[in-house]
C-alpha cells in the first residue's frame, strides 16, 4: 500500500476502537493503487456483493456520475466476481477487493457505500459508514433489532450523513400512485391498511447446525461473516437462504418484506417519525394487527394480489390495491384516471435520488428515521408474535411500558470485539 493510505487506515482504525474493538485486521486483497475520478464523480465502495449486492451495485455503475473504485464481501467467489464486474464496466483492473469493511472505509477517497450484507450486519456496516464520513446506500431490513436500528439513524443525524434504505418501491410509480392517493385524502380517513408479508408464518428459528470443515480464510471469511452473530461451527447451509428465517440473522418472514410494505403503510399515513402503539397476533399464521394511537390498523398478512410486496389501504371513502406486477385497482374506479404501470422493482430510480442527495445534500425518501421507524413496528410484531401475547409500544420513549420480557427483545448482545 501507498504510504498515505497506511496512514489513513491506521488513523481511521484507532479512531473506531471504541466502536469496533480491537478486531485483527484482515489483509487488502489484490494491490493497493491510488484511485482519481473525475471531480463531478461520486466515488463508491460496495460492501456485500451476492445476488442482491451485484445487482444493485449495476444500477449504481448505470450513472456516468459514479466511479465505483473497492468492493468488500466475506466470500471470495462473490468478491472476485463483483471485481471482475467492475473492472469489465470501466474497462480497467482499478477495482480492490477486500475482507474487512473497516479497511475500505478508512480509504478517504470514498464518498459513498452501497450495502447489502445480509441482514445480519446492515446495522453494524451503517454505523461504521456513518462515523467514516460516508455516505450511505443500504439494503432493507436495516436491523434485526429496534436497537441496531435506532444505533443507525442516531449515528447517521449525528455525523450529518445522507441515508437511503434500500425500500426502493418508493420510488416506483405505481406504489408512489397509490400512496399518494392516500395521502391526498381521495380515500377519506385511512382505517385499514394491509402489508404483505413474505410466507404465511412470522416466526424465527434458532437451530444450530452441524460442524463441517472451515474453508480457507480468503474463501470464506467465516468469523467475518459471522459479525456480530453470536458464534457457531461453520456449515455452508448458512450462507444460503437458511439465515434469512433465523433469529440470529434476520427477522423472519415479517421483516423480509415487511421492510417494504409495512414502510409504504406509514408513508401512506404519514407516520415516518412514529409507529403503532399495539401489536398483537390474530391467528396461528402469526398475522398481526399493529394499532395506531388514532385508531388506524395495519394488517401484517399474506395473501393479497398483484405480485410480491402488495399493499392495500382502505379508507372511510374509497380503497386502493397495487403489488409489484404492476397491477392496481382502485374503489371508485374513477380514482384510477386510466393510468397504467409497467410493475416490476427496478432499484434504477432509487438509487438516481440517492446520487442526486449525495450531490445536494437533501433527505431522500427512505431516511434513515423513516426506516427506524418502518422496521421498529416490524420488529414489534415480531415481539407480539414471539411472546404470544398483545404487547403495547411508546413511539416517543421507544420502550414497552412496564413489560421486561418485550424490552429485553428491544436489543442482543454482540459478539466481542463488535458494538454499536
Amino acid at each position: 500500500m501507498k504510504q498515505n493510505k497506511q496512514i489513513s487506515r491506521r488513523s481511521f482504525l484507532r479512531n473506531t476502537a471504541a466502536a469496533a474493538g480491537a478486531f485483527a485486521a484482515v489483509p487488502l486483497i489484490g494491490a493497493s493503487r491510488a484511485k482519481s475520478a473525475p471531480n463531478d464523480r461520486i466515488v463508491v465502495g460496495a460492501i456485500g456483493v451476492g445476488g442482491r449486492g451485484r445487482y444493485v451495485l449495476s444500477a449504481f455503475m448505470q450513472n456516468a456520475d459514479v466511479q465505483v473504485v473497492a468492493v468488500c464481501d466475506a466470500i471470495g467467489n462473490r468478491r472476485e466476481r463483483a471485481r471482475g464486474m467492475v473492472n469489465d464496466h470501466y474497462g480497467n483492473d482499478d477495482c480492490d477487493a477486500y475482507i474487512d469493511m473497516r479497511e475500505m472505509l478508512a480509504r478517504s477517497d470514498i464518498d459513498a457505500v452501497m450495502i447489502s450484507t445480509g441482514d445480519n450486519n446492515h446495522a453494524l456496516a451503517s454505523v461504521l459508514a456513518a462515523r467514516a464520513g460516508k455516505d450511505i446506500f443500504c439494503e432493507k431490513p436495516i436491523s434485526v433489532t429496534i436497537g441496531e436500528s435506532r444505533a443507525v439513524a442516531d449515528a447517521v443525524r449525528q455525523n450529518a450523513r445522507i441515508f437511503q434504505c434500500g425500500t426502493q418501491r418508493r420510488n416506483i410509480s405505481h406504489f408512489v400512485f397509490a400512496v399518494e392517493l392516500a395521502r391526498s385524502g381521495a380515500l377519506g380517513e385511512l382505517e385499514t391498511l394491509y402489508a404483505e408479508k413474505a410466507w404465511p408464518d412470522s416466526g424465527v428459528h434458532f437451530q444450530m447446525l452441524e460442524p463441517q470443515p472451515e474453508p480457507d480464510y480468503e474463501d470464506v471469511a467465516w468469523d467475518y461473516w459471522l459479525g456480530v452473530a453470536p458464534w457457531r461451527p461453520y456449515n455452508e447451509t448458512y450462507l444460503g437462504g437458511f439465515w434469512r428465517r433465523h433469529g440470529d440473522f434476520s427477522g423472519g418472514s415479517i421483516t423480509e418484506w415487511g421492510s417494504h410494505t409495512v414502510d409504504l403503510c406509514q408513508w401512506a399515513l404519514d407516520a415516518d417519525d412514529t409507529t403503532p402503539v399495539r401489536y398483537e397476533a390474530i391467528n396461528d399464521q402469526g398475522d398481526v394487527e399493529c394499532t395506531y394511537a388514532n385508531g388506524a390498523r395495519v394488517i401484517i398478512t399474506k395473501g393479497l394480489r398483484f405480485g410480491s410486496c402488495p399493499v392495500r389501504f382502505e379508507g372511510s371513502e374509497g380503497w386502493v390495491e397495487t403489488g409489484d406486477s404492476g397491477g392496481i385497482e382502485t374503489y371508485p374506479a374513477t380514482l384510477r384516471e386510466d393510468r397504467r404501470f409497467a410493475g416490476g422493482y427496478p432499484s434504477d430510480n432509487h438509487v438516481r435520488e440517492f446520487l442526486n442527495c449525495v450531490k445536494t445534500r437533501q433527505q431522500p425518501r427512505s431516511t434513515a428515521e423513516a426506516s427506524h421507524r418502518s422496521m421498529t413496528a416490524c420488529h414489534c410484531a415480531n415481539i407480539a408474535v414471539r411472546l404470544g401475547r398483545a404487547v403495547e409500544w411508546d413511539p416517543v420513549r421507544e420502550e414497552f411500558p412496564n413489560d421486561e420480557a418485550a424490552n429485553r427483545l428491544r436489543s442482543r448482545a454482540y459478539r466481542e470485539p463488535w458494538v454499536l
